[in-house]
């Protein structure tokens, strides 16, 4: 077990930061990962490989979330608001959240680090839709399984200068 009294002795504002950093940390390993692949074995094996493991961490990530928020299945749009707000992403990210009824989410991603970086130094925009689609499917259906999840837009798609991607949750009826 890690030593946790040497984190209780941390203000609320260290401990914060140092939950961003190991955001930032999580997510420069995930950039490096993905590169290396890419140089390998090329783009579409990268894709295809951040597929599988997005498939398999997007659902980790919501279980844990739901753990510590005491979140049960089924929660519906509500509990999917709010644990989107608990993601690692969302300590790097600029997102904004749109509820137009009760069963619909629309979640942008706003400023989105990766976008944003590779938009500054001149590369295309990752195109990130495919994995995108399996990763916040999976995170909604965790959540609850009734939720259905559309792509608004993501790179491939051509950026509108007002969010990188955006993507729909609807509530279904279980029936």
């Amino acid at each position: 077990m890690p030593d946790r009294e040497l984190l209780r002795q941390l203000s609320k504002e260290e401990l914060i930061d140092l939950l961003e950093d190991a955001a930032k940390n999580w997510l420069a390993h995930d950039g490096l990962w993905f590169q290396a692949v890419e140089r390998h074995d090329g783009i579409n094996k990268a894709i295809e490989l951040d597929i599988e493991a997005w498939e398999r961490f997007t659902v980790i990530e919501a279980k844990r979330i739901m753990k510590r928020l005491g979140m049960e299945p089924g929660g519906g749009i509500p509990a999917l608001k709010k644990a989107l707000q608990f993601r690692l992403y969302a300590r790097l990210n600029e997102q904004s959240m749109e509820q137009p009824d009760e069963n619909t989410l629309i979640f942008k991603m706003v400023d989105c680090r990766v976008q944003s970086a590779r938009h500054r130094k001149g590369m295309t925009a990752f195109p990130c839709k495919p994995v995108g689609v399996v990763e916040y499917t999976g995170f909604a259906k965790t959540i609850d399984p009734r939720i259905r999840t559309r792509a608004i837009a993501a790179p491939p798609d051509e950026y509108n200068g007002e969010f990188w991607c955006g993507w729909e949750f609807t509530l279904e009826d279980g029936d």
